[in-house]
């Protein structure tokens, strides 16, 4: 079934949390060859639904054993091979990627990447034939997420070529242009958005770039008003019955998240309704779910964020699979190091240290550094160990 049936579906079916509209439909720029003709973009049957519908029923363990039996022999290997992230080291030290149920949390100062690298993450995991990325943002538009997956398809990571790179305002300046050339040449067909990007020579390979993966990364405006907790699951529960099972959710971010009909006294009570709501979701639809958090007020103003900075943190803690905070390298070395080598550590704001500070698949407390391109919205997912000290008297070995 493909998404095209998702999207009937959920025209048919009433508003979600009182007014939430239905999934739009991700955009689709015809590109040389129709995807409707290519067998990757073509979604497998259904796998997985005995498992989700029983999710909460009991079971034997020879049932367990059954189903994981029959599902191995058909050739369906998705509960044992994980989703890699396209960031290394960071998928080495989570144990190969994103594994389905799990919940991955992503804290970190305003304006640090959180959402650049959540949505690059999203980007490379539907770029995986028959993979799907659901990705929901409380914060940006549809249209204006696509900008950014333009400028970042720009400089091709993990390529980065940075001379090809597009910044928003050169996109912007780029669409306005065309298209006050085409009202001058009394040309509306030659100045529609589509024909701008794939006919101009900084935009083209950007554009075929985001086509290869554009049927299969679902994108939402949501409202923190009604777009609540169950109409994230019945939206990704179709989605799942829509590509297989074989969908990322992506929630940009927790704290934004609507729980009506539910009341919470305080914000950590609605903190922890929320967590334990999309775990729920990771276990019962056994997909993996990734949401970015907001750090607190004491966090904001503290020289190092850590998990229990979050906002509603004894809840995160308890309920995540793997917690990563996002740090400014150059805010997060130690004194000793900035004083000896001063140019060297300002070359280090453009770096951001991920730590894992919970991790249920392997070792916590690990710190990897990446460099951000941020005028592109993209990281060069090609990252390496911290080598040098941080704060909190920590030493990170090569």
């Amino acid at each position: 079934m493909s998404t095209r049936r998702f999207h009937d579906d959920m025209a048919d079916q009433p508003p979600l949390g009182g007014s939430q509209p239905p999934v739009p439909a991700p955009p689709h720029y015809p590109a040389d060859g129709d995807s409707q003709s290519d067998p990757a973009r073509r979604t497998a049957p259904p796998r997985g639904r005995s498992s989700r519908s029983t999710a909460h029923m009991p079971r034997t363990l020879a049932q367990v054993m059954n189903e994981a039996n029959d599902m191995v022999v058909r050739g369906d290997l998705t509960e044992y091979v994980p989703l890699s992230t396209g960031f290394d080291p960071l998928d080495g030290m989570i144990g190969g990627g994103l594994r389905k149920t799990e919940l991955v949390l992503l804290g970190g100062a305003q304006g640090i990447g959180k959402t650049i690298a959540t949505l690059q993450i999203a980007r490379n995991i539907a770029m995986r034939s028959g993979q799907f990325a659901f990705y929901l943002s409380y914060e940006h538009t549809e249209t204006h997420l696509m900008n950014r997956l333009l400028c970042l398809e720009s400089i091709n990571p993990p390529e980065v070529d940075l001379k090809q790179g597009i910044r928003l305002k050169d996109l912007y300046d780029i669409i306005i242009a065309e298209r006050a050339k085409s009202t001058l040449r009394g040309s509306e067909a030659g100045g529609s958005l589509q024909s701008i990007l794939r006919e101009n020579a900084k935009t083209a390979m950007a554009l075929a770039r985001m086509n290869r993966y554009a049927d299969r990364l679902i994108l939402v405006k949501a409202s923190p008003a009604v777009t609540t907790l169950r109409a994230i699951r019945e939206m990704t529960a179709r989605l799942c019955d829509a590509t297989g099972g074989n969908v990322t959710v992506f929630v940009d971010y927790l704290q934004k998240i609507a729980i009506h009909p539910e009341r919470a006294t305080d914000e950590n009570e609605k903190v922890t309704i929320v967590v334990e709501g999309l775990k729920d979701i990771a276990l019962a639809l056994g997909v993996p779910v990734w949401s970015i958090v907001a750090a607190d007020r004491e966090g904001l103003k503290a020289n190092r964020l850590h998990l229990f900075h979050l906002r509603g943190s004894s809840a995160l803690d308890y309920e995540c699979d793997i917690a990563l905070i996002m740090n400014n390298k150059y805010h997060i070395l130690s004194k000793e190091h900035v004083a000896f080598n001063p140019y060297q550590a300002r070359q280090y704001r453009d770096w951001v240290v991920f730590t894992i500070e919970k991790n249920r698949a392997g070792r916590a407390m690990q710190d990897m550094e990446f460099q951000l391109h941020a005028p592109y919205f993209a990281f060069d997912p090609r990252g390496q160990r911290v080598q040098q000290q941080l704060i909190d008297d920590k030493i990170i070995e090569s």
